[in-house]
């Protein structure tokens, strides 16, 4: 498989190590005009970048330095004027412009100008709806937004966005593409801040407002983050979460933090005390945001606390007991 990325930015450097990593052939074009030497300058540092992270990565074992050279072969970098002949054939094309309405506007109008009716087309945007930049282009039915995390080549994690006109087959054939570099997509519809985005900007501001309030050293809440608000959540998503201890627990909480603080922004949402109210708390009760009436539940806790101990084995933080 080929894949395109216009725009040879950070974005795309990470998109190219990626599918490189994973054996398929990527081509970044530069999304501007440039003189030959400002282009050579250009491909020479998307190509170290490259390079570089891979190497890195052989530092840490992850492969042999052995590999780097067939992975970088995979990887090429394209002028804007090469356009036509580089996106000749492309079924998937990313867009990977800096965050502007106008670079946006851009990138997506010479995707349309240089790419085969039949591609695919996805932004990678942080901040703009799908629904937004479809208005930018002329294949809405064929376009949605893939928005990955940095470091792209790292994060498995990748937020699709499709709008409404999205032909529904595409952004499952974009799902299966992804899933097939070992990327792990999840479905959104549009949305300011997506998931990831959303969440993450509530606790930055929260932690930032722990330090301003006197509440602790930002050395101390980083490492209150680090073993323990991230480590149990790199093992049980926040809904999960809420299930295993009980929603109960959550509506009670969220009541006491809004009298304490006065601040409604600690209030529970709607469904929170709906599903209080009909029952749904959690394991417990069989059913919360999951459904675990047909589920081994003690397996499932077995699983989980399995991969805590994991997890605090590879951060050098579990103990062997004293006997």
């Amino acid at each position: 498989m080929r894949v395109a990325c216009v725009g040879a930015g950070r974005m795309g450097r990470g998109m190219a190590h990626a599918f490189a990593y994973a054996g398929h052939e990527i081509v970044l074009i530069d999304a501007k005009s440039r003189t030959p030497d400002a282009f050579a300058v250009l491909a020479a540092e998307a190509m170290a970048e490259v390079a570089g992270s891979l190497y890195l990565l052989a530092d840490l074992g992850a492969l042999s330095q052995a590999q780097i050279a067939p992975i970088l072969a995979r990887v090429s970098v394209q002028p804007r004027e090469q356009a036509q002949k580089a996106l000749a054939g492309m079924r998937f094309i990313f867009e990977g412009v800096p965050e502007t309405r106008a670079a946006k506007a851009a990138a997506l109008a010479f995707i349309d100008a240089h790419a085969d009716e039949e591609a695919i087309v996805a932004s990678t945007t942080s901040t703009f709806l799908s629904t937004d930049l479809a208005t930018m282009t002329q294949r809405p039915a064929r376009f949605l937004n893939a928005h990955w995390l940095n470091p792209a080549y790292l994060v498995p994690l990748v937020e699709v966005s499709p709008h409404a006109g999205t032909l529904p087959e595409l952004t499952a054939e974009l799902v299966s593409m992804l899933e097939s570099i070992g990327k792990v997509p999840v479905i959104c519809r549009a949305s300011p801040g997506y998931i990831v985005p959303r969440i993450q900007m509530l606790a930055l501001n929260e932690a930032a407002r722990l330090v301003e309030e006197g509440v602790a050293s930002a050395e101390d809440i980083d490492r209150a983050v680090k073993y323990g608000f991230g480590l149990r959540f790199a093992v049980l998503g926040l809904l999960e979460f809420i299930d295993w201890g009980g929603g109960d627990i959550l509506a009670y909480a969220s009541r006491y933090m809004t009298e304490a603080t006065g601040q409604d922004r600690f209030k529970a949402p709607d469904v929170v005390d709906a599903n209080m109210a009909a029952g749904r708390i959690g394991m417990k009760s069989g059913e919360g945001f999951y459904d675990w009436r047909n589920r081994d539940v003690d397996a499932v806790r077995r699983d989980r606390l399995g991969a805590f101990v994991t997890l605090l084995r590879q951060m050098g933080a579990f103990r062997a007991p004293v006997i």
